[in-house]
C-alpha cells in the first residue's frame, strides 16, 4: 500500500507535542509492516537542517501568491530512514520562532497561508498533474493544519483520487479563519456551506477534514466516543455524530526505540524490568542533585512533562500542591503554556526550592531524565485524546496518576483493591476532574509508595505493558486495506 502522510511536525525534525511523535513513529511501523510511506511536512529551518540526504525533486512555483517559490525536497528522517518530503518555501516557513508561533508566543498572522499551502501540496501530490511519479493510494492527513487537502481534491475533481483519512489529534485546535480566506487559498465558494467547511460564518480547516475525508480517526477509542458529545466535541459534535459510521478510534503507540530505559543514553544509569530498583534509585538521586532538590530517596518524586494549561489539569496540581508537599512529596516540572500557570509553579519553586523544581520550556534530555528518576507522572488532564507520556512513564517504572478520560482511561488501570489483588493495576485514576478528587487520588498513590513491595509490583506491571507501534500500524493497515479494496 502506498501512503502519503501530511503533518505539520514530525519527530525528530521538529516537535511541539505528541503529533510529532506519531508522525515520526507510525510511518516507520507501517514501513516495517510492508507498506510504502512518504511523509510531507513544511520545510522549517530546523527540519531542513536535521534531515538527511536532501535533494530537490520538484517545484510548484508560487500557487498561492505568497511571493516565493515552493519546492519539494526529498530527504530521510534521522535514525529511522523514513522517506520525507520537505515543502521548502522560505517566504512562509523560514522563521526564527516555532512551527506555529513567533518568538513571543503569538500565532503567525499568515498561518492560514502557511498550512493552506501544506494542504495544497498534499493534494497536488495526489492529483493527475503531480510533479512526481510516485502516487499514493491513501492520503493520511493529521490535524487541522492539513484539513484542507481533501477539500482541494474535491474542488479539483481529481479523476483518480486517493482514499483520504483525517486523524484528529486534538479537536480543540480547529484552524478557524475569516470566510474571505477561502478565495486567498484558491478554494471555490461552493464549498462554503453548512455541509462543507463553513463554521459560524468563518471557514474551518478542521471541519474541512471532518467533512471531506473518506474516513476519520482519533487517537484512542474512548476519545472517539467522547468527541461526539457536547462536553468534548468543541462544537464539532454534530458533524462527528453525522460521520459516526466513518469514525474509528485507534490507540497511539510508543516508540520504544527512543523511550527505553535499558538503552537510554540520557539516563544516569540504564535499567530493565528485571533490575529496575537500583537503576531508578540512581536516576532519582542524579535528578534530585541536578535540580537542586533535597537528596531524599524516601520522598515520592512527582514529575510533570506537559503543556501548562487548564486543559492539562495544571490548576488542580497547583491548588493541591501545598497539601502534597506537607506529605513529603517533591515535584519536578517541565513545560510551558499559560503565563499564570507558569508563574504559579515558579512561585511554588521559590517558596520551596528544595521540594519543587520548575523548568519552563521543553528539553528532550530532561524529559528522559524525569521519567528515569521520577516516582510518579502527573497527568490530570480534563480531556486527553490519547497521551503518550503515560506510555513512556510505565515503561520507565514511573507510575502515572491520571484523570479517567480519553486515552488515559484506555491505557492506565487503576490500582484499586481489585487492581492490586489481580495484579493488573498500572497507575492511579480519578473519575471527576476537580481538585478534591485529584488530591484523594494522590493521597492513595503516596500511601502506596510507602509500601515498597506493593509499589514494586505496580512498577513491574506497568513496565510489562506493551504499547508498541506495530499494533497500531496493524489497525491502520486494516483500515487502509478496507478503503482501497472494500
Amino acid at each position: 500500500m502506498r501512503i502519503l502522510f501530511a503533518a505539520s511536525e514530525v519527530y525528530p525534525l521538529v516537535k511541539t507535542g505528541g503529533l510529532a511523535d506519531v508522525a515520526g513513529a507510525l510511518p516507520a511501523a507501517l514501513i516495517e509492516a510492508g507498506h510504502e510511506v512518504r511523509v510531507l511536512l513544511p520545510g522549517y529551518p530546523q527540519a531542513l537542517a536535521k534531515a538527511e540526504g536532501k535533494r530537490q525533486v520538484a517545484s510548484f512555483g508560487d500557487p498561492l501568491g505568497v511571493g516565493g517559490e515552493a519546492k519539494l525536497v526529498s530527504a530521510k528522517l534521522p535514525g529511522s530512514g523514513v522517506p520525507v518530503w520537505l515543502l521548502d518555501c522560505p517566504a512562509l516557513y523560514d522563521r526564527a520562532g516555532g512551527p506555529y508561533v513567533d518568538e513571543s508566543g503569538v500565532d503567525y498572522l499568515d498561518n492560514p497561508l502557511r498550512f493552506g499551502l501544506l494542504s495544497w501540496v498534499a493534494a497536488r501530490l495526489c492529483s493527475d498533474d503531480s510533479p512526481v511519479k510516485w502516487r499514493p493510494q491513501v492520503l493520511h492527513c493529521h490535524d487541522w493544519q492539513t484539513g484542507l487537502a481533501p477539500a482541494y481534491l474535491k474542488a479539483w475533481a481529481v479523476e483518480t483520487p486517493p482514499m483520504t483519512v483525517f486523524t484528529i489529534h486534538n479537536i480543540a485546535y480547529q484552524g478557524q479563519y475569516p470566510a474571505d480566506t477561502l478565495e486567498r487559498l484558491g478554494l471555490p465558494w461552493s464549498l462554503f456551506t453548512m455541509d462543507g467547511l463553513e463554521y459560524w460564518g468563518d471557514m474551518s480547516f478542521l471541519k474541512s477534514g471532518l467533512v471531506y475525508a473518506d474516513k476519520l480517526t482519533t487517537v484512542s477509542p474512548r476519545y472517539a466516543r467522547e468527541i461526539q458529545s457536547p462536553a468534548f466535541g468543541c462544537g464539532m459534535e454534530g458533524v462527528l455524530s453525522w460521520r459516526a459510521a466513518d469514525l474509528v478510534g485507534i490507540l497511539n503507540g510508543a516508540d520504544y526505540g527512543v523511550w527505553n530505559p535499558a538503552t537510554d543514553s540520557l539516563l544516569a544509569k540504564t535499567y530493565g524490568v528485571g533490575d529496575f530498583a537500583a537503576g531508578k534509585a540512581a536516576n532519582k538521586a542524579a535528578l534530585q542533585q541536578a535540580l537542586g532538590l533535597e537528596m531524599d530517596s524516601q520522598a515520592p518524586l512527582m514529575v510533570i512533562i506537559s503543556r501548562l494549561a487548564d486543559q492539562k489539569g495544571m490548576d488542580m496540581v497547583l491548588s493541591t500542591l501545598p497539601a502534597l508537599l506537607r506529605q513529603g512529596a517533591q515535584l519536578a516540572v517541565l513545560g510551558a503554556g499559560d503565563r499564570a500557570l507558569e508563574q504559579g509553579f515558579q512561585s511554588a519553586a521559590l517558596g520551596s526550592p528544595r521540594r519543587v523544581a520548575v523548568t519552563i520550556g521543553y528539553s528532550e534530555e530532561l524529559a528522559h531524565r524525569l521519567l528515569g528518576g521520577g516516582d510518579m507522572l502527573l497527568m490530570p488532564s480534563r480531556f486527553e485524546p490519547c497521551g503518550l507520556t503515560q506510555f513512556y512513564a510505565m515503561h520507565y517504572g514511573t507510575v502515572p496518576v491520571v484523570h479517567a478520560t480519553g486515552g488515559l482511561a484506555d491505557t492506565v488501570v487503576d490500582c484499586s483493591y481489585d487492581g492490586l489483588m489481580s495484579g493488573t493495576g498500572t497507575g492511579f485514576v480519578f473519575e471527576h476532574a476537580n481538585a478534591g478528587a485529584f488530591q484523594w487520588c494522590m493521597e492513595r498513590a503516596i500511601a502506596s509508595f510507602a509500601n515498597t513491595d506493593q509499589w514494586r509490583r505496580i512498577q513491574t506491571t506497568g513496565m510489562a505493558q506493551n504499547f508498541d507501534w506495530s499494533r497500531s500500524a496493524g489497525r491502520y493497515g486494516q483500515l487502509y486495506e478496507s478503503m482501497v479494496n472494500p
